[in-house]
């Protein structure tokens, strides 16, 4: 992506929403089935409790009430979205795509709805895809959604991952808005995307309908996700910033993919963020993939911490390996 010229349209938030299911599951409930204890999990994850979605309850009724939660912050119909783009690795479904089944869910009338899915880094991407429609003045009113039911991967009886993980949603709405080709506009600044196919065996899921004709369990090598990690997000979210023409000191408030509280630490220290400036909510929900960025952003702007006209970037890394960063004025 490179600047933009002026007059050009952007990609401004004009609302975001975020929901989590009621069933909370602490580290002292996982402790009566797994091997584990709170202490334990807090010491090397900093995740106190994380949400399961209800029987019954599939990730596109989530994305659903995220989505809705969205518009109503824009102050927008579902009668005006005319794109719908649903970041997940826990489709409903092998088809159709969840994106279709919010479309009919919220009401919005027919236009484009697909998913996409790079794990954790996926609504990262997304946003990056749907930029491609809203600054080109090809979408009026975009949805872009993070939704996730992880649990549902879990090996139970494998506690270096079942701790991990929880469920949830978290949605933006994206408007075009002219820009003048500066910084200070508001809206999508700039991306840095990446991925790497060779380093599939450090984070995946075992099953899948081509291979096993099984949903699978996810497996990881914690260790070394965790160095690939560090270096590839900062690698990642200093290429985003250069490209956006920003500095770190800039940054109002680093949104990172809330994975692990140390992961966190360790990119905001490389990069030279501040730990005031870092939103952290993986005590509350765990390690959400692709919906824990937008949830995290949702979190900031209740407790009043992230206002219009602020510089956020945000950064993920999730299964691929694939990883990403972007920059945006609120």
């Amino acid at each position: 992506m490179t600047e933009a010229s002026p007059g050009s349209l952007r990609s401004l938030v004009t609302g975001v929403g975020g929901y989590l299911p009621s069933d909370i599951v602490t580290n002292t409930d996982l402790a009566k089935f797994v091997d584990t204890n709170d202490e334990w999990i807090v010491e090397r994850t900093g995740i106190r409790q994380r949400h399961r979605a209800a029987e019954g309850e599939f990730t596109s009724d989530l994305a659903t009430v995220a989505a809705q939660r969205a518009l109503a912050a824009a102050g927008r119909k579902a009668s005006e979205v005319d794109l719908i783009i649903v970041a997940t690795t826990t489709p409903d479904l092998t088809f159709p795509s969840v994106a279709t089944m919010v479309q009919y869910k919220i009401g919005a009338p027919v236009g484009i709805a697909f998913d996409v899915q790079a794990v954790c880094s996926g609504f990262v991407y997304a946003m990056s895809v749907a930029d491609g429609f809203v600054a080109r003045g090809l979408s009026k009113c975009a949805l872009v959604i993070g939704a996730e039911t992880m649990t549902r991967l879990m090996d139970w009886a494998d506690r270096g991952t079942c701790v991990l993980f929880g469920d949830g949603a978290g949605a933006v709405v994206l408007e075009p808005q002219k820009g003048q080709g500066r910084t200070s506009d508001r809206g999508l600044l700039g991306f840095s995307l990446r991925a790497d196919g060779s380093k599939k065996d450090l984070l995946f899921v075992d099953g899948g309908p081509s291979s096993t004709g099984t949903v699978g369990h996810l497996r990881m090598l914690g260790n070394q996700v965790f160095r690939h990690a560090v270096v590839n997000i900062s690698e990642a979210i200093e290429a985003s910033a250069a490209v956006a023409g920003v500095t770190m000191a800039e940054v109002d408030w680093f949104i990172p993919h809330q994975a692990n509280q140390r992961i966190l630490e360790g990119v905001a220290k490389r990069v030279g963020i501040p730990e005031e400036k870092v939103i952290s909510t993986v005590a509350l929900h765990a390690n959400t993939s692709a919906a824990s960025i937008p949830l995290a952003l949702n979190h900031g702007i209740e407790d009043g911490r992230i206002k219009p006209g602020q510089l956020l970037l945000l950064e993920a890394m999730g299964g691929g390996l694939t990883w990403g960063a972007c920059v945006l004025r609120l």
